[in-house]
C-alpha cells in the first residue's frame, strides 16, 4: 500500500515529512513572543481558537531564524499531547510513494543529520525524509 508524503521546502531545501505525522497546513497571521522559551520557539499563535506553539523551522536545524512577520507558511502536527505550528518555506503537495524509505548513507548536513530518518522516492525524485517531531524538539534534543 502506498505511503503518503507532504513535500515540503524547509531551510531551501525540497523534503518530505509522512503526511499521517501532520494535522493541516496554515497560514499564521502574526506570531507572539513567548520570553525564556528555547531558542527555536517562536512564539504562539492562535488557529480556531487553539493556541500553538509556533516552532521555528531554521532555527530548529540551527541554520538562522525565519521571518516573523507576515503571512507565515506553516504545519500544524501534534506531538506529546500539544499541537504545534512548524514553520516552513512552503508546502508544495501531498504525493503517493510506493516504495519503503532507504537508509541514508552519508551526512546530509548540520542540523538535517538530526532529524532525518531515510531517503524516499516521490515523483521521480530522491528526497530526504525528515521526522517532524525531532524538527519540534530542537537542537537541545540533540545533546539529551
Amino acid at each position: 500500500m502506498p505511503d503518503l508524503l507532504l513535500i515540503i521546502r524547509l531551510a531551501g531545501r525540497r523534503v518530505a515529512l509522512p503526511a499521517s505525522e501532520v494535522e493541516g497546513v496554515v497560514e499564521l497571521d502574526g506570531i507572539t513572543p513567548t520570553p525564556r522559551a528555547a531558542v527555536h520557539v517562536a512564539g504562539l499563535s492562535a488557529l480556531r481558537s487553539r493556541v500553538l506553539t509556533v516552532i521555528d523551522g531554521l532555527a530548529a536545524l540551527e541554520l538562522g531564524r525565519s521571518p516573523a512577520e507576515g503571512l507565515l507558511e506553516a504545519i500544524v502536527v501534534p506531538s506529546g499531547g500539544h499541537t504545534y505550528a512548524l514553520l516552513v518555506d512552503s508546502v508544495e503537495d501531498v504525493v503517493e510513494t510506493a516504495r519503503p524509505p532507504v537508509p541514508i548513507r552519508a551526512p546530509v548536513g548540520p542540523g538535517w543529520d538530526r532529524i532525518a530518518i531515510g531517503m524516499v522516492e516521490a515523483e521521480d525524485d530522491l528526497l530526504l525524509l525528515v521526522d517532524p517531531h525531532l524538527i519540534i524538539a530542537g537542537p537541545a534534543a540533540q545533546a539529551a
